[in-house]
């Protein structure tokens, strides 16, 4: 007999699997699909910042009202429903501004999906002892298996069936979450019921939104790489096959920190996470460009481990310290919130960087990433303590 606990951790694995599936044929493709439709890297940009701008506005609202009502399984089945119709309305319009109304509306109904599995895979580690990296590394899986797909489907000729897959596999994200279980009144292992009245002061407190503003920014030092590294790869004269096995190489490197991330944890500080990530990232942006032939560029990609992989890790840690479980969506759509706006500013001004030189792009999020760096190391003794005050439990 298969115990409650394998399968709500195969349930939300699954969760993130079929979210990530779409989002790794949206991120990598989605450029390329509007560039084989005569939209200008310029436009493709605006387009993109405009989206997380979207997304911004709308993920923190969306996410605090899923918390209010608890009900965030059912949340995200509807806003997975409503998103799969969008892609498919793409497939059929053309035009810059049906291209540019269609991506903003999904990425706005997009925006509180992740957060919200975050806070259900954050109730599932308090609750029911899960191993959150465990069950996030399916997503990045999943992620890693649409980039390799996508690639071969764009190399087949015909860039706008990517489109057609986003909607299925966002359609399949509202139906795993409406089968999974209600977490709520469950008791944490301690035995203590979470009070479902409880408001976060945590919230109101200077030094959070500082958190939130670095954590923000660690995940906005990608804006370039997520933008236009499948254009300026494909300029190289990088196959899209290649282009695929690329994204999935550092997808894959951050699967393996998801993967022993409960051993690392014993040793490694939630915080140093951070700073890894930030350093990373100095390395990685500031050799971006000098990267040439696919052997290169690979190796560069195994960073990728480092400045997502270990940024997100330490993140979900640290809101899974300081924020009650309650507000735990909330939390999340703040950093979102955070990390669309610094993406958002990222894309639109890499834009026109871009059409300068593809270089300036990326070492402008080298030195993103040195803010990060330096931020991170004025604010870590104050962080620290915050974070060992916390009446929370770790996740």
């Amino acid at each position: 007999m298969v115990s409650f606990d394998r399968l709500l951790f195969a349930g939300v694995g699954s969760l993130f699997a079929s979210h990530f599936l779409a989002y790794g044929l949206y991120l990598p493709f989605l450029p390329l699909v509007l560039e084989s439709r005569g939209i200008s890297s310029e436009e493709i940009g605006f387009i993109l910042g405009l989206s997380l701008v979207a997304r911004i506005l709308a993920g923190p609202i969306m996410t605090n009202l899923s918390d209010r009502g608890g009900r965030r399984r059912r949340s995200i089945f509807f806003y997975s429903v409503l998103a799969s119709l969008v892609p498919v309305n793409l497939f059929y319009l053309q035009g810059y501004w049906a291209a540019a109304v269609c991506v903003i509306v999904l990425t706005i109904l997009w925006a509180p999906i992740v957060p919200l599995c975050d806070a259900y895979a954050i109730d599932a580690v308090k609750k029911a002892n899960a191993n959150y990296g465990r069950m996030r590394l399916w997503g990045s899986l999943a992620f890693v298996a649409a980039n390799i797909g996508g690639g071969v489907l764009v190399a087949e000729g015909n860039p706008d069936r990517i489109l057609l897959w986003i909607a299925f596999v966002t359609l399949l994200t509202g139906l795993v979450a409406l089968g999974l279980p209600s977490m709520a009144g469950a008791r944490s292992p301690s035995g203590e019921e979470e009070n479902s009245g409880e408001k976060a002061s945590v919230f109101r407190q200077r030094w959070f939104w500082g958190f939130i503003c670095v954590a923000g920014l660690l995940q906005g030092v990608h804006a370039a790489f997520y933008g236009f590294s499948s254009l300026y790869w494909s300029a190289s004269g990088i196959s899209s096959q290649s282009i695929g096995i690329l994204w999935s190489i550092g997808v894959v490197a951050e699967v393996v920190l998801f993967l022993f991330a409960k051993q690392l944890d014993a040793n490694i500080r939630p915080l140093t996470y951070l700073v890894l990530a930030a350093g990373a990232g100095v390395v990685r942006w500031s050799l971006f460009p000098y990267a040439e032939g696919f052997a290169a560029i690979a190796a560069l990609q195994v960073l990728h481990g480092l400045t997502f992989g270990a940024a997100h890790l330490g993140c979900i840690l640290i809101l899974g310290r300081i924020v009650p479980s309650k507000w735990a969506a909330t939390g999340q759509g703040m950093m979102g919130t955070s990390a669309g706006l610094l993406t958002a500013i990222g894309m639109t001004v890499s834009g026109p960087l871009y059409a300068l030189s593809p270089s300036y792009a990326f070492w402008l999020m080298a030195a993103g990433s040195v803010a990060a760096l330096v931020s991170l190391l004025i604010m870590r003794p104050l962080l620290q303590q915050r974070i060992n005050e916390s009446p929370q439990t770790g996740t």
